[in-house]
């Protein structure tokens, strides 16, 4: 392979331009799917965090220095927490949709943090189908598109009120303008595309610092339009580091507030099973849950690891940039392994790789010749193999979007018979759901003795377990009881 190979110009055809328009459109219809839930279904606690970082901007001022949710405990950091801040990731994305909501609050917060999600992922459909539409052809690009499209595990985590899928788009949409980028700085378009790039690849680190990874397709794309002379090219040091200075700037000031900070160290190697923290680092388990259970079944619906294989193991027809892409995912698997058996959201970040190796492989099916030589074959085999792969998938990830019920009954209730100042606690082991459906703040989950809640301002507990409100009611005055919850004032 030559040197300097991604040195591409950018323009599409109209056929393309329709596909595209063609493979958005049908994501769009598919994302819409349930738009108006409650945020109470499949990883609801982690996008009450999110919606309530939003909410709480609609309210008290959009103070993107100091984001604040719903939970006022030390469950997640191991200090008390009185100002509820919550210090993850730059508050970019909850502040996008917070906006929306100021500028038209017809439509529910968290309707808008879904489109939100759903406009970004929208946007990596078409990073997908151009970048396979210069780097192999038009057949990879549109089944690499299509997957990512229409897969059930790709929908869900599209539609989500986390900020996962901003921020892989962002770091899409910079790996895209640097592939474009001219190398050079002789012209207008060189300084647009290398700003541009360097602009969006910022803003993705700063949602979600985890897109880093990323920095080896960005960093390759350098190579190859520089050879052997990257590391003597000052544009490579300079796009490094102001990519990173503002995701630097923001954990050192972080630093500031420990208790809104949620401890990160398990992440690396430790899951939560029911007899306590496990060491999971390179152990069979995480091999069978990532490789076995998730990948495979899960987001993939077993039948399309075949063209996932396939596209992996065709050399690359320019070069190899679509393989740096799938290199920075692994990295970031083997990285955060016990953060990715602990949560099936954390394998966002790998869904574009595997859409576009698995493109790559239906492609190839349709050109290599001599092994798949028959056209009528071929057509049949990619229709049973995305058919069965989206019908497995989707029998795994349909009870994502089923929401309890019951659980948002006892919000209202909660929110009806509490005053909306006051602050509660719940003994829900630290899931927030509650607290944000009910929009009261709080605690969720009982680390000490109620007096002391009460002592420090506490006015209400809620608890769903009968046999914990027995013993309750001897100490304090029930105010709301029926099968489902008890409520009491402290």
């Amino acid at each position: 392979m030559k040197e300097n190979s991604i040195k591409p110009h950018f323009g599409l055809k109209k056929i393309d331009i329709l596909l595209i328009f063609f493979l958005i459109l049908i994501g769009l219809v598919f994302r819409l799917y349930k738009i108006g839930n409650p945020v109470a279904d499949w990883h609801s606690w982690r996008q009450a965090d999110t919606a309530a970082v939003a909410r709480n901007f609609v309210r008290g001022g959009f103070d993107l220095l100091h984001p604040k949710y719903d939970d006022l405990g030390r469950n997640q950091t191991g200090l008390d927490n009185p100002q509820g801040y919550r210090f993850v990731e730059f508050p970019f994305y909850n502040s996008l949709f917070a906006t929306l909501y100021k500028i038209y609050s017809g439509v529910s917060l968290e309707i808008y943090g879904r489109l939100t999600s759903i406009i970004f992922s929208l946007l990596i459909i078409a990073v997908i189908y151009i970048l396979l539409l210069y780097e192999d052809h038009q057949l990879s690009a549109f089944f690499g598109a299509l997957v990512f499209a229409i897969m059930p595990f790709f929908i869900y985590y599209s539609r989500v009120i986390l900020p996962e899928m901003t921020a892989l788009s962002l770091m899409f949409v910079s790996i895209l303008l640097l592939y474009f980028w001219p190398g050079n700085f002789h012209k207008k378009k060189g300084w647009l595309f290398f700003s541009l790039s360097l602009i969006f690849g910022a803003l993705a680190l700063l949602v979600k610092p985890t897109t880093i990874f990323f920095l080896i397709p960005l960093i390759y794309i350098f190579i190859q339009k520089n050879g052997i002379y990257t590391l003597k090219k000052v544009s490579l040091y300079i796009f490094l580091i102001l990519v990173l200075l503002p995701t630097g700037l923001w954990r050192l000031w972080i630093q500031n507030f420990p208790q809104g900070v949620p401890a990160s160290n398990w992440l690396i190697s430790v899951v939560n099973t029911y007899e306590g923290p496990k060491n999971i680092f390179f152990r069979p388990a995480f091999f069978r849950w990532i490789f076995y259970e998730r990948i495979p079944n899960l987001i993939l619906g077993s039948y399309l690891i075949f063209p996932l294989l396939l596209g992996f193991l065709k050399k690359p027809k320019k070069s190899w940039l679509i393989h740096s892409i799938a290199l920075s995912s692994l990295v970031y698997l083997f990285t955060f392994q016990g953060g990715n058996v602990q949560h099936d959201y954390y394998q966002t970040l790998i869904l574009p790789s595997l859409a576009m190796l698995i493109g790559i492989g239906f492609g190839n099916i349709f050109h290599e010749k001599r092994l798949f030589s028959n056209q009528i074959f071929n057509i049949s085999t990619v229709i049973v193999i995305l058919g069965f792969s989206f019908a497995f998938s989707y029998y795994k990830v349909k009870d994502y979007y089923s929401t309890d019920p019951n659980l948002i009954k006892i919000a209202k209730i909660v929110n009806t018979v509490t005053a909306s100042n006051v602050k509660i606690v719940t003994d829900r082991d630290g899931d927030t759901t509650l607290l944000y459906l009910a929009d009261r703040k709080g605690v969720a989950a009982v680390y000490e003795d109620l007096s002391i809640f009460k002592n420090n301002g506490f006015k209400y507990f809620v608890t769903l377990h009968k046999e914990i409100a027995d013993e309750v009611k001897k100490q304090y005055k029930t105010i709301f009881e029926n099968d489902q919850v008890f409520i009491f004032k402290l």
